[in-house]
């Protein structure tokens, strides 16, 4: 309980032994340590002229013979431990060596084996069995990793793309391995009821519990134990990742951490999410900000609460809101929806080029008429957008405080067509779950309420507000609208029998080189609000729609 995810672990085997050297288990087949001479790894490949006198640089796709001969070289001399010839073979000699050299000095890994499997073109994937060993306590370590050969640009030869990720998948650039006391200690994160969160019950919360501990594990109470964990480098840490760990040697004492989270809501969000490929969610409160539920189909990087992505047509919700504002529209006042318009040299379609003629802007918005917002963007300030987001639903701030790293959103000052795509949803506007789930919150509630995972009295934290309200108007307005699009729109199958207290928003974005769009779904029904997105799922209503209203239902 409160324990942050470990690698697997397996049967330890022990390196072959071809010709008195170590080798690295090649499909089955041996592969020695080679040879490097005349120059080292850079000798490898070299062609010149009869005179001996012009070098001349390999080119063309690397073949299979050249793809088993870097990789077996460079997985041969870090089993050795000769960090600096392993790291010769690599495309970033001096970031390498700095990591594989750390391998046994900082993280204390010894018996190291390396199995090489079958490449796939330039990839070559292998797996890892080594020791960790630190001040009498050794456990085993077991992974699978993989890396690609390429063509060094100065001479052509082969060698490993180096990235943080060949030593250990879970490594970005820049992090490092480290075994020892572990900086934070361990936590036991409790739901709003007191029950224990565990991956083994949760598995979506691995990400949330990692967040938990390096945010509150050194003022919970707790006492830190002996591990190898991911320490992050600068880089990981501004795109706020916790450390994480991967074997725990000692076991430390946890302190105690409650959250929001609903035990029930929860467990309907896995559930939820586990049938589908990508897909993520979050459940809110919206008179208080609470988060209640956040799941993930996959449970890598936390979507939900951390991703950062083009929102499409869900956006319309604080656009619609910034028209009211501006009289540029009204819910039943006849409004354009062509099948085109064109704007800063772009021309906008709607999906399928449908038009409402004479239609109002309740239709136009329950629809997910394109051009009905794309065709006001010349009567608004390319700063507009950007100041109602932030002023009225605090957003793209960086100041949410929810008790585990999060992104709030952007929403950038644009001009010309990337302005008028903004205002649906696409240009430089990225959102995730947790941004859209607070926008439909904001329009049930009457205000703004930063989410919390963790109470904001726990440490002291200030919560982000809002520095203005909609007008009674404007919010009585752009309810009407979502509780339209709920009952007759693009979102009335998803939400069918859920009213009449509701409103509801869809959305679409187009992802280049992605066949079918993301799937968004934004709704609230009573006290609660919550959003969802299906990467290339394809349209919203059809894709997050039902999971988000399964789980509004769930709550009542």
């Amino acid at each position: 309980m409160g324990r942050r995810r470990r690698v697997a672990e397996r049967r330890r085997t022990r390196p072959a032994v071809v010709g008195g050297v170590v080798a690295v288990v090649v499909g089955g087949a041996a592969v020695g340590a080679y040879t490097l001479s005349g120059g080292g790894a850079e000798a490898e490949g070299r062609t010149t002229s009869a005179a001996g006198a012009h070098k001349k640089v390999r080119t063309g796709p690397v073949t299979a013979l050249e793809v088993q001969t870097a990789a077996g070289r460079f997985l041969t001399s870090w089993q050795q431990g000769r960090a600096t010839e392993a790291a010769a073979s690599t495309t970033d000699s001096a970031a390498a060596s700095a990591l594989l050299a750390g391998y046994a000095k900082d993280a204390h890994l010894k018996d190291v084996t390396l199995t090489q499997g079958t490449p796939r073109g330039g990839t070559v994937p292998f797996s890892v069995r080594a020791t960790v060993s630190y001040q009498g306590v050794s456990k085993p370590l077991a992974y699978d990793s993989a890396l690609t050969v390429v063509r060094r640009a100065e001479d052509g030869i082969p060698v490993v793309d180096w990235h943080a990720a060949v030593v250990h998948p879970d490594l970005k650039d820049g992090d490092t391995l480290v075994t020892g006391a572990s900086g934070t200690p361990p936590v036991k994160a409790l739901d709003r009821d007191g029950g224990a969160l565990t991956t083994a019950a949760y598995p979506s919360l691995g990400s949330v519990l990692d967040g938990l501990r390096e945010k509150f594990g050194k003022t919970a109470g707790g006492r830190a134990g002996v591990e190898l964990r991911v320490v992050r480098g600068a880089a990981s840490k501004k795109g706020k990742l916790a450390d994480k760990t991967l074997v725990e040697l000692s076991k430390g004492t946890p302190g105690t951490v409650r959250t929001t989270l609903s035990p029930a809501l929860q467990s309907a969000a896995e559930q939820q999410v586990a049938g589908r490929a990508r897909a993520s969610v979050v459940v809110l409160r919206p008179s208080t900000g609470e988060i209640l539920a956040v799941a993930n189909s996959g449970h890598g990087f936390d979507t939900a609460l951390q991703g950062s992505l083009a929102p499409g047509s869900t956006m319309k919700v604080i656009t619609a809101s910034l028209l009211l504002d501006k009289k540029l529209a009204a819910v039943d006042k006849e409004h354009p929806c062509p099948k085109t318009f064109s704007y800063g040299g772009w021309t906008f379609h709607n999906d399928d080029d449908f038009e409402i003629k004479g239609g109002t802007f309740k239709a136009s918005f329950a629809r997910s008429c394109n051009t009905a917002f794309i065709s006001q963007a010349g009567k608004l300030k390319d700063d507009d957008l950007t100041r109602q987001a932030r002023e009225v639903f605090g957003l793209a701030r960086d100041d949410w405080s929810i008790g585990v790293p999060s992104f709030d959103g952007a929403v950038p000052v644009q001009s010309a067509a990337q302005k008028a795509a903004s205002l649906i949803g696409q240009g430089g506007v990225r959102m995730n779950p947790l941004n859209m789930a607070s926008v439909a919150a904001t329009v049930r509630a009457g205000t703004f309420h930063q989410p919390y995972l963790v109470s904001p009295d726990t440490g002291k934290r200030k919560r982000a507000t809002a520095s203005r309200t909609l007008s009674a108007s404007t919010l009585s307005q752009l309810r009407e609208l979502m509780r339209y699009t709920a009952a007759s729109g693009t979102a009335a199958q998803a939400m069918a029998g859920l009213g009449p207290d509701y409103g509801a928003k869809t959305g679409s974005a187009e992802v280049d080189g992605q066949e079918k769009p993301n799937g968004w779904f934004t709704a609230y029904r009573g006290d609660l609000a919550a959003a969802g997105v299906v990467q290339a799922g394809g349209h919203g209503g059809d894709t997050a729609g039902p999971i988000v209203a399964a789980l509004l239902k769930k709550g009542g």
